[in-house]
């Protein structure tokens, strides 16, 4: 089929992708959707712009989709936008990265449903452990650009995840009950390389933003290298 990927340059839309092309379909575009709010329902928001060097590192087209960030009106907007790229990209189905996230696994189904699009959830209901797993046995280079749960401090953000902060990450879901792929917002984070990525992305400059127990960062400044 031919898919499109809601790609929010982090580490479960890029497994995702990984896992579609490896099944056989054909990634037509990856679609990245910027909200005018910081506190959207439905989409990640640090550093998404750069979603569009991601896609260029990837060889793959790059879709920008604005919206108000509103609880609802937002998927409207995005189904309206996706609605319109439908026949000019020969678009068959959506792929996403949601895991666990019922309420984001619905709204993207009922868009589909709404086309006549098929979905690709190819993550979806996987344990949390086998995911960060793979995601170290792939080589995928993954940086903290959020963190807003019980236990992740400063210094997680713009760290790496490593087996370290994997294992980390598995003793405070035992310890508070979080979720360890990040998929209740605990944490974001964005991908620098992959076995899709035909460059690497380097940051060069970056700016860490703290408020009491949450916090981001923001990459300011990089470069894309030979791999």
């Amino acid at each position: 089929m031919r898919v499109a990927i809601l790609y929010s340059g982090g580490k479960d839309s890029t497994l995702s992708a990984y896992r579609i092309l490896r099944a056989g379909h054909v990634i037509v575009a990856l679609i990245s959707v910027i909200s005018h709010r910081n506190d959207s329902w439905m989409f990640h928001i640090p550093n998404v712009e750069l979603t569009k060097v991601q896609a260029e590192c990837m060889g793959i087209r790059w879709e920008r989709v604005e919206v108000s960030g509103e609880k609802e009106v937002e998927v409207q907007e995005l189904q309206s936008a996706i609605s319109l790229m439908k026949g000019r990209l020969g678009i068959e189905a959506l792929g996403t990265g949601a895991i666990a996230s019922r309420y984001q696994k619905d709204r993207v189904g009922s868009i589909c449903r709404s086309l006549g699009l098929g979905e690709l959830s190819p993550l979806w209901g996987s344990p949390e452990d086998a995911l960060l797993r793979e995601l170290l046995d792939l080589r995928f280079e993954i940086y903290f650009t959020s963190v807003s749960a019980e236990g992740l401090g400063r210094d997680w953000l713009g760290s790496k995840l490593g087996e370290s902060r994997m294992a980390s990450l598995l003793m405070l879901k035992r310890k508070y009950g979080i979720n360890a792929s990040g998929e209740g917002g605990e944490y974001e984070t964005f991908v620098c390389d992959s076995p899709l990525f035909k460059r690497r992305i380097k940051v060069l400059e970056s700016e860490t933003i703290w408020h009491h127990n949450s916090g981001t960062w923001e990459i300011k400044k990089f470069d894309t290298v030979e791999k």
